[in-house]
């Protein structure tokens, strides 16, 4: 089943075109990398999939439905949830209440529940805390919970910006380069949780510049070149293709 299908996607800004119809499908279950040179358009196509900016023209569907245009916060409670190159955790804030702040459908989130304490606000709260510290055990950060996000070094930054996404339990993850600043060991254990996130059932798409990584994790490659897609196939077969090498790895 395709969970998620790009159609002519163009983006540019002013007289740049960064994105020049775009289109490909992801399958559910698949790990899908999309790979280019520095400006191959990889972040704007991410954009536009998740409306974090408007596309000048094509359509997305995701789960069998048109998204195209729908806000970033619906997209992630249909299931579509992405992460960001540079983590967008808040810093004054605690590690729990960073968890917290993606728990989807919070009673606390409407005036009378937040006011009158109900108790579906309570038992959503005790749940959203247990998912929370769940998550966190799971990627070895419980012991930071009450720190400021601000005090975390960058690999347990992007530890936490991967268990705060799954506080959505996303069909689709989207990540932005989850690998890039992150020291080897920390990058064997992140492939890890992508591997049992996907036999999970999980769908992904990575964006990365590791390659080696990238294709030893992957099921398939997309490739931008100038906002086209160059190439899309497994990564062996991508990692022979000439245009591949001129394009991306300068001949």
């Amino acid at each position: 089943m395709t969970l998620l299908a790009v159609e002519g996607v163009r983006r540019s800004f002013g007289s740049l075109v960064a994105v020049e119809g775009v289109s490909f499908g992801i399958e559910a279950g698949e790990i899908v990398g999309m790979i280019g040179p520095n400006g191959a358009g990889k972040t704007t196509t991410f954009n536009c999939i998740s409306s974090v900016i408007d596309s000048d023209a094509g359509t997305v569907r995701f789960d069998g439905a048109d998204v195209t245009g729908v806000p970033p916060y619906a997209l992630a409670r249909r299931g579509m949830v992405r992460t960001f190159q540079q983590t967008r955790e808040l810093e004054t804030v605690t590690v729990a209440d960073n968890m917290l702040l993606a728990a989807p459908e919070h009673p606390g989130e409407r005036a009378w529940h937040a006011i009158g304490r109900t108790s579906a606000s309570a038992q959503r709260e005790a749940a959203a805390r247990e998912r929370a510290m769940e998550l966190l055990e799971v990627f070895d950060i419980a012991g930071m919970v009450e720190e400021y996000a601000g005090n975390l070094s960058g690999g347990q930054r992007k530890l936490l910006e991967l268990a705060r996404s799954l506080m959505l339990d996303p069909k689709l993850l989207m990540l932005d380069e989850p690998f890039a600043g992150v020291n080897p060991s920390l990058t064997d254990e992140i492939v890890g949780h992508i591997e049992a996130l996907n036999d999970e059932g999980m769908t992904l798409l990575i964006i990365e510049h590791e390659l080696e990584t990238l294709t030893d994790l992957v099921d398939r490659l997309i490739v931008l070149a100038d906002g086209e897609v160059l190439a899309t196939g497994p990564p062996a077969e991508i990692m022979d293709n000439e245009e591949v090498i001129d394009a991306y790895l300068g001949g």
